[in-house]
């Protein structure tokens, strides 16, 4: 068993009851996103992708709160990276118009960095891994404002719900004897908020042409 939350004080597969059940926000994220892409003519593939992944995501976490083992724990981390991988591109194809190459060369570069900051995994209570995840969406949410893009400032606000979210992942364990329940499942609410939010800001730029990607 894998003991890295507040909440969890012993085994069994109901021993993070709120950590488990608040991974609904990432499917009420999904949701939001799909009716949004309906309503926007622009249920593409791609966008079918990173609402999945949004579901891939909200499944792994509650497997992972639930059974707290190794193979859950790769089911919890494995498709949040893919969203942030997924994400980068289609806002680097869609909205920056970058050329292939250079796209690729940016999701390389996130990959890096992304592996990099793992070698962390005890500072602010495992919440360094994130630090490329925020970086990379306040410099998105830089382009987004400097160039007036539609929902000019839902990337920086997002930037906003993400720094608040981490904040509370990474205060968990020392809010124990404060909070029995800890604050993690805040973590997931906010996090559904960013998935989002930021989707949200890709599906309202939808490029007039839908280009390949």
């Amino acid at each position: 068993m894998i003991d890295l939350y507040c909440e969890r004080i012993g085994a069994g597969l109901f021993a993070e009851p709120i950590n488990a059940l608040t991974n609904a926000a990432f499917f009420i994220a999904a949701w939001a996103a799909w009716s949004l892409a309906r309503r926007s003519n622009d249920l593409s593939t791609a966008i079918w992708v990173l609402i999945a992944l949004s579901i891939a995501v909200g499944t792994g976490s509650a497997l992972f709160h639930t059974f707290a083992t190794g193979w859950a724990r790769i089911l919890d981390e494995v498709p949040i990276l893919l969203f942030q991988l997924w994400y980068l591109w289609l806002y680097a194809r869609r909205i920056v118009r970058l050329r292939i190459v250079l796209a690729a060369t940016a999701i390389a570069a996130y990959v890096a960095a992304a592996l990099f900051s793992r070698q962390f995994p005890h500072l602010l209570n495992g919440s360094l891994i994130y630090a490329p995840a925020l970086i990379l969406l306040l410099g998105l949410g830089m382009y987004h404002f400097l160039q007036h893009k539609t929902g000019r400032f839902l990337l920086l606000a997002t930037t906003g719900v993400f720094l608040i979210a981490l904040a509370f992942r990474s205060i968990d364990e020392a809010a124990c004897p404060h909070i029995p329940i800890g604050t993690h499942f805040l973590w997931h609410v906010l996090i559904g908020v960013v998935l989002y939010l930021s989707m949200r800001a890709l599906i309202l730029n939808r490029p007039m042409r839908i280009r390949q990607i």
